[in-house]
């Protein structure tokens, strides 16, 4: 007896070995595929589908804040395809009655701002101020935008420079000024003094068109507030239809309407140059 458990506690220590690597290998095959997914399948997949609009042109890009009487506006922006598919104020006047009028005033101009695809929208009447401002914060956006692409440009056409820009620099003529070759440039104008203040113009230029226009600075203060609300986003229409500085001074502001065309007559040189 004494000598038979030794070779039974063999035995069955045996077949309890042999027992856990079979029940060891029927387990493995059960968590391989679940540590294939974890590293390679489908959860990259999944991560890389929210930001599928990193295309050119596609995302999301917030304007600088534009200051006014009653507070500072903010637009963010987003983008699909060089497209503006989406606007929202992140900032805007608040308190009193300026929550009335931004609530009644900024879904207009989200939407303004959808369907125009530029900055050349509308003030909301009531709002003239707060219009004024997202007007600003929009072009600042597309401003940005613009930039970003003309960064593109360059890298893309820096091969063509050296062929094909000096025959469109010399063959488009006097109506070539305002576009010197393939991209988008942003020109700032010189700051031209009027009576009631400074007047500066910053456009973008895009295929040799103008695409966009804002004033940088203004006459402010008083009167000239109104003046400046309602005359500057007339003049950057204006200036993005017209595509030189041959535009008409709005009535009552002729000081502000002589400045702008000065400082965009600047600009324009530039990119003449």
């Amino acid at each position: 007896m004494r000598k038979s458990h030794p070779v039974r506690r063999a035995v069955l220590a045996g077949a309890a070995t042999v027992s856990g690597i079979v029940l060891l290998l029927s387990l493995k095959p059960a968590s391989d595929p679940g540590a294939a997914s974890a590293a390679g399948g489908a959860p990259p997949a999944a991560a890389q589908s929210p930001q599928g609009g990193r295309g050119a042109g596609s995302g999301t890009v917030t304007g600088d804040a534009a200051a006014t009487q009653y507070g500072p506006v903010q637009v963010r922006l987003t983008l699909s395809g060089g497209k503006i598919t989406g606007a929202e104020a992140v900032r805007a006047p608040k308190g009193g009655q300026s929550d009335r009028v931004t609530a009644d005033a900024v879904p207009k101009l989200n939407r303004a701002a959808v369907a125009a695809g530029t900055a050349d929208i509308d003030a909301v009447s009531g709002a003239t101020y707060t219009s004024a401002g997202y007007v600003k914060s929009l072009q600042s956006a597309l401003d940005k935008v613009a930039a970003a692409s003309a960064g593109q440009d360059s890298g893309d056409g820096a091969g063509q420079g050296a062929g094909g820009g000096s025959e469109q620099g010399s063959g488009d003529g006097g109506e070539g000024q305002a576009g010197a070759g393939p991209g988008t440039q942003v020109l700032t104008g010189d700051v031209a003094r009027t009576q009631y203040g400074a007047v500066q113009v910053r456009v973008t230029v895009s295929g040799g068109k103008i695409t966009g226009a804002e004033t940088l600075q203004a006459p402010r203060g008083g009167q000239s507030d109104r003046v400046t609300a309602d005359a500057v986003p007339k003049l950057n229409r204006a200036a993005v239809a017209a595509g030189t500085a041959d535009i008409d001074a709005v009535s009552g502001a002729t000081y502000t309407s002589a400045g702008y065309k000065q400082s965009l007559q600047s600009a324009l040189d530039r990119a003449g140059g």
